[in-house]
């Protein structure tokens, strides 16, 4: 046994220098911790999207995601401290009862004078008893004698100042110079987690003596007690002092010892196994999350730079990449930003033909009022030019109106898309739009009134969910347009039913009917059809398309049709609307 003489165990069971000079700056470097992480991270991550790796940055954190869990699990798996612990409880039973065997044998074979009263252990007799008896065991066992001294060594041949000791050599190197290189670096890894410095220091004094040893003194008062130290090769030490009696008088102690070699080689094998299955998942983990990566990032990519290309109006011809086949997220994304695709350049269409013929509506308007102003500057006459100011006034007004409905038409957007919608009752609703205009027809010249004949399910409510103000607005366009082609002193008849889970409103009329060819040319943009002796531009040929917009995102539906013929004529229009019932 290596003897070590010049170390206290005091100063021994000191912090190692690198330790104390980590804990004075471990506040300072958690202080610190937080802005110096993000500052690194922006860093590191403003580089990787300069250099144009081959994988996306959403590929590095798929594989931080995943390879994470597994270096912590494994970290954990370093400590096994329980598992150690478990271990060195283990080697103290084990040697205790080794130690009590031996006791007794040396108790027996070893003590001289117990007939005479003062019994006493015969050094030679001990030297040769604990040789045989910690030769199959792989222990070191030392006796004491009552005064403290030490008789007995398995370590020596012959007597404790005998030259000739057993010195345990380390095993000779086996395995490749790569095998050796891996074990070797897994011996600095794991040194990074253990935890010697729990235990104090093993040392031995040349002249060794019972009071070096705790467990050796309490063994000497009657009592079995045992240690754990940790010597120069960070090994441990593991110790059991059991006295040694004849007739239940203490004569000395025995302490048997052994080294920890074994549970370090366990706690290595464990700790190796664990490596070799974490090498093992990691590489697995790793593909996986590569494929991962690869069925997530690499469409993401190409959808991007697919909306970037749409973006920028490079090419009208963009396609986004479809990807419904994969029935995931992925694919559900790539079918809607499709389909947005398409709403979008439709919405610019549409805006591109509502901006010519919002050129082409006012234009008329404005050529006419031209040329009336340039006639009245150039006429004498005082009857033409009250015909021209009145032309000048039925423009300007027609003007007037047309940008009107325009403007309305251009926020109505905006307006659905706010969807500030409440539970409405169309039948109390259609009730106060027909008795506000028969409360203004009633003001009117008899003869030439036109009435609305209004049928509701009594004491039923028809609810809906909608915009109030907005169904308003489709209502008094259906009802204006109706009773312009009504001829003066007819009625026109509104019902309104449940039908399944439906609301329905049908509005007729007793005008001419509408052409067949155009029953659906009627609801686009600036569409007229004048009634028979009405003035040119009274309507702006919005209102029906207005009001298809307005029910279709109620998600309903509006549709134009003649009535039954009579007498081989239509008997009028037709106005039929469904909206879903709430």
């Amino acid at each position: 046994m290596a003897v070590n003489s010049t170390n206290h165990p005091e100063a021994l069971a000191e912090p190692r220098p690198r330790v104390r000079v980590l804990a004075r700056r471990l506040p300072l470097i958690l202080l610190r911790a937080p802005g110096r992480f993000e500052a690194a991270r922006d860093k590191l991550l403003g580089r990787l999207r300069q250099l144009r790796l081959p994988f996306s940055l959403l590929t590095l954190r798929i594989l931080a995601v995943n390879v994470l869990p597994l270096a912590i699990l494994i970290g954990g798996l370093m400590y096994l401290d329980v598992y150690r612990q478990s271990l060195i409880d283990a080697e103290i039973a084990k040697l205790s009862t080794n130690g009590a065997i031996f006791a007794g044998a040396l108790g027996e074979g070893a003590v001289r004078g117990a007939t005479a009263g003062t019994p006493w252990i015969d050094p030679e007799r001990s030297r040769v008893l604990v040789r045989r008896l910690v030769e199959p065991t792989n222990t070191r066992a030392r006796v004491f004698v009552a005064t403290g001294d030490l008789v007995a060594d398995s370590r020596t041949l012959q007597g404790l100042r005998s030259s000739v000791k057993i010195e345990e050599l380390p095993p000779p190197p086996t395995g490749s110079p790569v095998g050796n290189a891996i074990v070797d670096l897994y011996d600095s890894f794991a040194g990074l987690f253990a935890r010697g410095s729990e235990f104090p220091r093993y040392w031995e004094s040349s002249t060794p003596h019972a009071a070096d040893y705790g467990e050796v003194v309490q063994a000497l008062a009657g009592d079995r007690s045992s240690a754990v130290r940790i010597d120069e090769r960070d090994i441990l030490v593991i110790s059991v002092a059991v006295p040694i009696q004849r007739y239940k008088k203490v004569v000395g102690a025995l302490l048997l010892s052994s080294a920890g070699g074994e549970i370090e080689q366990n706690l290595r094998e464990v700790r190796l196994r664990s490596l070799q299955v974490f090498a093992v998942v990691l590489a697995i983990t790793i593909l996986m999350s590569l494929y991962l990566a690869r069925t997530i990032a690499s469409p993401v990519m190409r959808l991007a730079r697919a909306a970037e290309h749409v973006r920028r109006g490079l090419r009208r011809d963009t396609e986004i990449p479809d990807f419904s086949a994969r029935q995931d997220e992925i694919g559900d994304l790539s079918a809607v930003l499709r389909e947005m695709t398409d709403a979008l350049w439709r919405r610019m269409d549409a805006i591109e033909r509502f901006a010519a013929d919002v050129t082409h509506e006012i234009k008329n308007p404005l050529s006419s009022l031209r040329s009336a102003v340039e006639t009245a500057s150039r006429m004498d006459d005082p009857e033409r030019q009250r015909e021209l100011m009145a032309i000048i006034l039925q423009d300007v007004e027609r003007l007037d109106r047309l940008i009107s409905d325009i403007s309305y038409a251009s926020r109505l957007d905006s307006q659905i898309s706010r969807r500030e919608w409440s539970n409405v009752d169309v039948a109390q609703l259609l009730s106060t739009l027909v008795g506000v205009h028969e409360a203004t027809c009633a003001a009117a010249e008899p003869g030439k009134t036109k009435h609305i004949r209004l049928t509701v399910p009594p004491n039923t409510p028809l609810l809906v969910r909608g915009n109030e103000d907005q169904l308003v607005q489709v209502f008094r366009n259906v009802f204006a347009n109706g009773l312009s082609f009504t001829p003066d002193g007819s009625t026109i008849s509104v019902e309104a039913r449940a039908e399944g889970e439906e609301i329905v409103i049908t509005i007729d009329d007793q005008g001419p009917g509408i052409p067949e060819t155009n029953l659906e040319s009627i609801f686009e943009r600036f569409y007229t059809a004048r009634p028979a002796g009405e003035k040119f531009g009274t309507h702006s040929g919005l209102g029906l398309s207005i009001s298809r917009q307005i029910i279709e995102a109620h998600g309903g539906s509006i549709r134009a049709s003649n009535r039954p013929r009579v007498g081989g004529k239509p008997a009028g229009a037709r106005f039929s609307i469904r909206l879903p019932q709430r």
